[in-house]
């Protein structure tokens, strides 16, 4: 299984850097082959069967919002940026987590950070230090929904 990966991965990057033509996927078949036979005893991975599913929900379901929640932040801003008095309560604030995952983490982190407005500045175990130009709510549950709410409720049903 894990020659069969590497193969296809190989090939896959391959091809999108040749191109898809029958005489590149033949080149980019036997040299996927070689360098699999090569590399397959080094490369350490597992592949999850419901990854594709994760894959499409990502695409599908948290893009959208991400992009929603993208363009409400950015309007806010510029609010914020164009009023005559310029309505700040920054902060930082510990927003918790149920993302286990390293990379669920990393992602909701980037989403965060992505969103103008606030920052991610530390991650520990059970939560996601950040700085925020408008601090709402004084409860950690306030902050956490206000902050990464949206984004965690999607990530959690993707990463484990």
């Amino acid at each position: 299984m894990k020659y069969i990966m590497t193969f296809l991965v190989l090939l896959l990057v391959y091809l999108f850097l040749a191109g898809f033509t029958l005489a590149e996927l033949i080149l980019g078949g036997l040299i996927s082959a070689v360098l699999s036979m090569l590399i397959v005893k080094t490369v350490n991975y597992s592949m999850d069967i419901t990854l594709p599913w994760k894959l499409l929900k990502f695409m599908v379901i948290y893009l959208p919002v991400f992009i929603y929640k993208l363009i409400l932040a950015n309007l806010d801003i510029a609010h914020r940026v164009l009023s005559v008095k310029i309505p700040l309560n920054p902060g930082i604030v510990k927003v918790k987590t149920k993302i286990k995952g390293d990379f669920g983490k990393l992602t909701l982190a980037n989403s965060i950070t992505l969103t103008p407005g606030t920052l991610s500045i530390d991650v520990d175990e059970d939560g996601i230090y950040v700085h925020a130009v408008d601090v709402k709510g004084t409860t950690a549950e306030e902050h956490q929904k206000n902050i990464s709410g949206p984004f965690e409720n999607i990530l959690g049903g993707i990463f484990k």
